[in-house]
């Protein structure tokens, strides 16, 4: 919503000729908080925004003339040189109707914050909109997993709480802690939001919850949760340490080198 699809097209241009190969453009419909709230841009059909500025944007990577006259996004007259390899255009998702277009417009799909339980439900929509594109192959899923190797869980726990109870207090996260089976987490974190009560707020994520969505733990514990994902359905890992520490963060990004994690 910030930035027109010439700005990304040009931007991408220039990235890709100092990383040939070397980079891949995530893009999202980020928040109402953000949007809104920072930039004073209303967040419109945030489906339709995304799709059509990967549309416009691939084309504009291909050299063509833009022509584009779709909902929301129009463009005519752009043109810049084409790439000839330019970069793949990864979709962050979260629920149903995204995650289908992510797959069927996208080279990727990016995947952040879901419960446990959730994350069969997101695969199976991730293929059935690679179905709808007739793409041979599901495109890459990406997850970003908040990772804490510990011998403090309750500690790591509580930083978990408070880094990420406000995420689940945005509308998009609130609705897909709900869609993701958690109605009545994803009820009172909005109240707790609203009301102002952080204690509140935080508190609906319980342990069993900040388990579901964290992996913080022994090393092994870590790795045999990220292998299950990745047995799941998620392609690519990344490990984003959450450590309360600077030795638990280190302790994080040593548990997963190619010496101590394979898959």
């Amino acid at each position: 919503y910030t930035r027109a699809p010439t700005v990304i097209a040009a931007t991408l241009y220039t990235v890709a000729q100092q990383l040939p190969g070397r980079f891949i453009w995530g893009v999202g419909s980020s928040s109402k908080n953000m949007v809104t709230g920072w930039n004073g841009i209303p967040l419109d059909k945030p489906k339709t925004r995304v799709v059509e500025t990967v549309q416009a944007v691939k084309a504009m990577l291909r050299g063509e003339k833009s022509a584009f006259d779709g909902e929301t996004v129009q463009s005519h007259g752009y043109r810049q040189p084409p790439l000839e390899n330019p970069p793949p255009i990864y979709m962050a998702a979260l629920r149903e109707k995204m995650l289908e277009a992510a797959a069927e417009h996208a080279d990727g799909v990016i995947l952040n914050l879901w419960p446990k339980d959730a994350l069969p439900k997101m695969i199976e929509h991730v293929k059935i909109g690679a179905e709808r594109s007739g793409k041979a192959e599901t495109p890459e899923v990406v997850n970003r997993f908040m990772v804490c190797v510990t011998d403090d869980v309750e500690r790591a726990r509580n930083a978990f709480r408070a880094a990420f109870a406000p995420y689940y207090a945005t509308p998009q996260y609130n609705a897909f802690l709900a869609w993701a089976g958690y109605e009545d987490a994803a009820k009172t974190i909005a109240e707790g939001w609203a009301e102002k009560n952080r204690e509140k707020t935080g508190g609906a994520l319980d342990d069993e919850l900040v388990d579901a969505i964290g992996v913080i733990g022994s090393a092994e514990h870590c790795r045999e949760r990220i292998r299950w994902a990745m047995e799941t359905g998620v392609d690519t890992a990344i490990i984003a340490p959450i450590g309360v520490t600077p030795e638990e963060g280190q302790a994080t990004l040593e548990a997963f080198t190619a010496e101590n994690f394979a898959v």
